[in-house]
């Protein structure tokens, strides 16, 4: 009876211990700003970077739709339950400064992706969006070939910091070349609503001869639009990031080509980098808070190298 009672006792006793440790375990929490596939990779190289540090907990978290109220709700949430760090796409920075401040007063708090510049976050670590506006207008002077267009653009959140530093870095690129940028559409990462916008500027603009979409799932929503029209080909498309009817678009030539992230180096080195933060190491923060990861541009000379190694990267390898 003595035995059962001393096997049991230090049975309890080694599964607080685990519990302890497991509570004793910083967790860094990575928000998005809303329920797209395009966050699939980031989320594959966060979990490949959890493999190699056992001592954080990292997560990964989807608002339920692209809402600024819903992800600021979604940040108090994770800040009240605990978290040690986080790090957040920001849906809204100019209406969301207050409250990720009200988070950044209580734990390390990054950005990447949509930055918050005038909050007090710690760094951001992402694309240089105005440089990858200026690749695509860039893309789209060279598919153009001197042409002069009418181009509409197709976006998810017209006032994210993403989404108007690329438009500003496109219209940069293309000033003075005749190539037009007469509107861009918005759809609040609304799936169905971007491919209505794209069907109704088909109808109502027939003038219209190159197209930029500017978020992720935009293009596979004109791909879509475009087959359906019959107008695939007819109409100049510049993409950006690496839905895979992108790809094949680009692969096939229907688009001219894609202007990629690197959104599996920011979780990879995000993770690395705010978990070296939480242990005191602040060594690889630069001054200006700014971590830039170039871009790429697609076409159909690279695409399928470019291909086989998202796949690999997708797939944990």
């Amino acid at each position: 009876m003595k035995l059962k009672l001393l096997a049991g006792a230090c049975l309890m006793a080694s599964a607080l211990s685990a519990s302890a440790l497991a509570q004793d375990k910083p967790e860094i929490a990575f928000v998005v700003n809303g329920p797209s596939d395009f966050w699939k990779i980031m989320e594959a190289a966060v979990a490949k970077a959890q493999t190699e540090m056992p001592d954080v907990t990292l997560s990964f978290r989807y608002p339920e739709r692209a809402d600024a109220a819903v992800q600021r709700r979604m940040m108090d949430d994770l800040a009240a339950a605990g978290v040690d760090a986080m790090a957040v796409s920001v849906v809204d920075p100019p209406t969301s400064t207050d409250a990720i401040n009200m988070v950044a007063d209580e734990i390390p708090f990054f950005t990447f992706d949509s930055d918050a510049e005038q909050s007090d976050r710690i760094a951001y670590i992402g694309s240089s969006n105005v440089q990858l506006g200026k690749m695509a207008g860039e893309l789209m002077m060279k598919a153009m070939d001197g042409k002069e267009g009418k181009c509409m653009g197709f976006v998810g959140l017209p006032g994210a910091a993403n989404a108007k530093e690329r438009i500003q870095g496109y219209n940069e690129a293309v000033a003075g070349t005749g190539l037009e940028l007469i509107d861009v559409r918005g759809d609040d990462i609304d799936q169905t609503r971007a491919r209505a916008n794209v069907d109704d500027v088909l109808v109502a603009n027939p003038d219209v001869n190159c197209m930029v979409g500017f978020y992720s799932y935009n293009p596979p929503r004109m791909y879509e639009a475009l087959r359906d029209a019959g107008k695939l080909g007819d109409i100049t498309v510049v993409a950006f990031d690496e839905d895979p009817i992108t790809l094949g678009a680009v692969k096939e030539g229907s688009f001219a080509g894609t202007v990629v992230q690197q959104p599996y180096e920011w979780g990879y080195q995000g993770s690395k980098l705010i978990a070296a933060y939480l242990k005191g190491d602040k060594s690889d923060i630069p001054d200006d808070g700014i971590i830039i990861i170039p871009g790429l541009t697609l076409t159909q000379e690279n695409v399928e190298a470019f291909q086989t190694d998202f796949q690999a990267k997708l797939a944990g390898k």
